[in-house]
């Protein structure tokens, strides 16, 4: 049996990992990662690791899908094979290189052909051990020789620039009789092939780590004496690799979107549809509820919708219209939002992107201290374990309980507005349908803020960024029962006892059976549900918004102090940006918001390291190393979110360090020079909504044009129903239309707009295609043969796009 993990990599750049499952040959993850890729990429890939008792971890195998096969598995449930890892075939980069074949006449006036090969740089080498020494062999290989040079070591690179010419002689005329040299006739040529071999320089006994490969015959040469043309570089080969299948498999449900995102104007006709959504008579007939409609999951469509909604502040009006409607259509108040609509995914989206900074305030420090203390809170008899009692058990649970719960309950001045708006509508609409339910007003809104906000957040901690990492299994045990309990208090049952299915937690539940919770709980939800009622100046305390270590170079404060690399805990609340040596120590560095001139990107020729970035204060920049590029973005993006008010901020700033007198970037000699590079811009000052509006229309766009036949579906039942009035034909009825003359006039606007887009989404290929050359720095050569290559030059098309 094996403790295994899996890991989710760009190339070989770790960004996510999963929990350990313990003693399983066949272990169920069952986790969601979500990210922005912020750079290029060649492969997507999985490794799954084996940790063993002394707390190493041993590489099982991997599964690597490369970019341009991603959209063969787009939403499909798929079994990859797992493949031995080795030095070998961990590859990434890519090589510019220029071949040119030119006619040399000797001293006796015999023509031979030599063979220029300029090495000119590589771009993306892998980080071996924490750095790149990178230099490369290059050598003329064929049947009967082989001759190999060598470019000098560039020092501290993954993007060397080489520059190097090496020449070769292919043949020689055969009264040539030089030793070293072997006769070679013309028509012979096509045998010989030059290899590249990249390598990082190691000082280690092991000697020099390989880093890839390419092979070009000089066929290529035979059209044309000078060829040139980016490569990506290849593993080696190795034949006596051990089959594939001897290591198990991997499911895997990848989801990949790419698109284009046109300007704003482009998106005018359909954007204008989705934001009157609200203002339709009846509301199901509006171009953002039809969208529901024909998506096949309404998840689909709930996460664009609210973002482009939330966007441009119409989320809460096109909520209140879908929720209203299907109060009216609920016969049971006891069944009150229980289902998967479009107004449910709508209101879960919507907490989910503007409440997550009110559970790091609500929950976080609660969270904390339960994986600290970490005591045994188990209370079903069938799993305790030895030397555990079941009264302290169940005395250390309610202590967590009373502690969450009273949390939550004294949290509501801490509320979004977005958030207290909507649950201002449901109360209302549901208080208006079932008049005769006094309880329904409470139910409408804790079966969302209990059941589907706080409840999951306990029970997975990970997922809601309140702990860093996955919980241990104790604990994880403790947080479900605390979940549990939580969600049957926030629901107000009637009957409270039959809520459990599990006889041992009704017996714990008795410990609440008292009316001070229920009243609790109502004058929670009576705060977040009352319009107009708070006032954000009175929130005083700081808000967590990030915590974790990254290193750091020192600012050089002290006169005299060494510029070096530390690692020091960094923690970001929306007051100041501190950090220290350990999580919990005293801050070494306060830095506030307003102190916060700037957040970019450092480049890497800094340094030499990667995923740097820097923030910019009034009299010198803090340089930070992040531990991979997608919390390098993270962190980024948080920073200048919060700081994006002041008054101070740069319009203008230097991309590169100040080292040795001077900016690298620039060459400017003062360390208080003007940047020479415009700040990046544009992003709001709300710090829990960064949305791109013209980005979610590209995706609504992209939804409508995959479910096109479903839209004209749609649009035979508005005619069959218009015309007939009579029974809905059985292929409708999956369609909800109330009103079909309404429904059919947004359907037409709805599919006029996203035809006029695909052809302008057409084009766009169209003129990128024109442009596109294969073998350039975009869009290198990946194949190692020659006849792939000629194969691919003929159906660049599928390359191109």
């Amino acid at each position: 049996m094996r403790d295994c993990y899996c890991t989710v990599n760009l190339d070989q750049e770790e960004v996510f990992r999963t929990k350990i499952v313990e003693k399983s040959l066949c272990p169920f993850y069952g986790e969601d990662f979500y990210c922005e890729i912020p750079r290029s990429f060649r492969h997507l890939s999985f490794y799954i690791f084996d940790r063993d008792v002394f707390r190493r971890d041993s590489i099982i195998g991997k599964v690597a899908i490369r970019k341009e096969d991603l959209q063969k598995y787009h939403n499909r449930d798929t079994w990859f094979q797992l493949q031995h890892v080795d030095a070998d075939s961990e590859v990434q980069g890519k090589v510019h290189l220029e071949l040119r074949l030119s006619e040399v006449i000797t001293d006796t006036g015999a023509v031979c052909h030599k063979l220029a090969t300029r090495i000119l740089e590589c771009q993306g080498l892998p980080i071996v051990n924490g750095q790149c020494d990178p230099y490369a062999t290059v050598t003329l290989a064929g049947p009967f020789r082989s001759e190999a040079k060598k470019t000098k070591v560039k020092k501290k690179t993954n993007n060397p620039q080489f520059d190097e010419v090496f020449y070769f002689e292919v043949n020689r005329p055969c009264s040539y009789s030089k030793k070293s040299h072997f006769d070679f006739e013309e028509e012979d040529v096509d045998k010989l092939e030059i290899r590249v071999d990249l390598w990082n320089a190691s000082n280690l006994k092991f000697g020099d780590e390989f880093l890839g490969e390419l092979r070009i015959p000089l066929k290529v040469l035979r059209q044309s004496s000078c060829y040139e043309a980016w490569y990506f570089l290849q593993p080696r080969d190795n034949s006596k690799s051990p089959k594939p299948d001897d290591l198990g498999s991997l499911r895997l449900n990848v989801v990949y979107t790419e698109d284009h995102v046109f300007s704003s104007d482009y998106y005018s006709p359909l954007r204008d549809l989705l934001l009157r959504s609200a203002d339709v008579e009846p509301v199901s007939a509006s171009a953002a509820h039809i969208l529901g409609e024909v998506c096949k999951e309404k998840q689909e469509a709930a996460v664009p919708l609210v973002r482009l909604l939330l966007h441009y502040g119409r989320v809460v009006p096109f909520v209140s219209a879908i929720a209203s409607a299907e109060v009216r259509r609920t016969q049971d108040p006891n069944t009150i939002f229980r289902g998967n609509s479009l107004a449910s995914k709508c209101i879960d989206e919507t907490m989910k992107l503007a409440g997550m900074h009110y559970l790091q305030v609500a929950l976080k420090p609660a969270i904390e201290e339960i994986c600290q203390s970490h005591r045994p809170c188990e209370i079903d008899p069938v799993k305790l374990k030895d030397g555990e009692n079941l009264e302290n058990n169940m005395e250390n649970l309610r202590q967590y309980v009373d502690r969450i719960f009273t949390v939550i309950t004294t949290s509501g001045v801490s509320c979004p507005t977005v958030m207290c708006d909507i649950f201002f509508s449901l109360r209302e609409a549901a208080a208006k349908r079932f008049q005769d339910d006094l309880d329904v007003r409470y139910t409408a809104v804790s079966s969302f803020i209990f059941l589907r906000f706080f409840a999951p957040a306990i029970l997975s901690p990970n997922l809601f960024q309140l702990t860093p990492h996955h919980t241990d299994p104790q604990t994880s045990r403790t947080l479900t029962l605390i979940s549990k309990t939580i969600q049957t208090l926030g629901s107000l049952s009637k009957s409270k006892s039959a809520s459990f299915k599990e006889s041992y937690m009704a017996t714990f539940y008795e410990f609440f059976n008292e009316q001070k919770y229920a009243d609790a709980v109502k004058n929670f939800l009576d705060l977040i549900s009352s319009s107009g009622r708070r006032d954000p100046r009175s929130i005083e305390q700081p808000i967590l918004l990030k915590e974790g270590f990254m290193i750091k170079r020192a600012q050089g404060r002290k006169r005299f102090g060494m510029k070096n690399f530390k690692k020091r805990w960094f923690r970001l609340t929306n007051h100041e940006f501190t950090y220290q040596k350990s999580k919990g120590d005293q801050p070494l560095c306060y830095i506030p918001i307003e102190n916060i001139l700037a957040v970019e990107r450092l480049e890497e020729e800094s340094f030499r390291m990667k995923n740097m970035f820097q923030v910019i204060q009034p009299e010198r920049a803090l340089y930070i190393q992040a531990n991979n590029c997608v919390e390098a973005r993270d962190w980024i993006d948080v920073l200048t979110k919060v700081s994006q008010r002041n008054q101070q901020r740069l319009s203008v700033y230097h991309p590169s360090a100040y080292l040795n007198g001077h900016w690298l970037c620039c060459r400017a000699s003062s360390d208080t020079a003007a940047g020479c590079s415009p700040c990046t811009g544009g992003l709001p000052a709300n710090i829990q909504l960064d949305i791109d509006g013209d980005r979610e229309m590209e995706r609504i766009c992209s939804l409508f044009s995959s479910y096109m036949g479903k839209l004209e579906k749609m649009q035979e039942a508005c005619g069959s129903k218009a015309v007939y009035d009579g029974p809905e034909q059985e292929e409708y009825s999956t369609f909800l239309i109330d009103d079909p003359q309404e429904t059919y006039k947004t359907l037409k606007q709805v599919i006029a707009s996203v035809v006029a887009l695909e052809q302008e989404h057409a084009q766009h290929r169209r003129d990128k295609f024109k442009k596109t050359r294969y073998g350039s720095q975009e869009h290198p050569i990946g194949d190692k043969s020659f006849q792939n290559y000629i194969r691919q030059q003929s159906e660049v098309s599928t390359h191109s796009m």
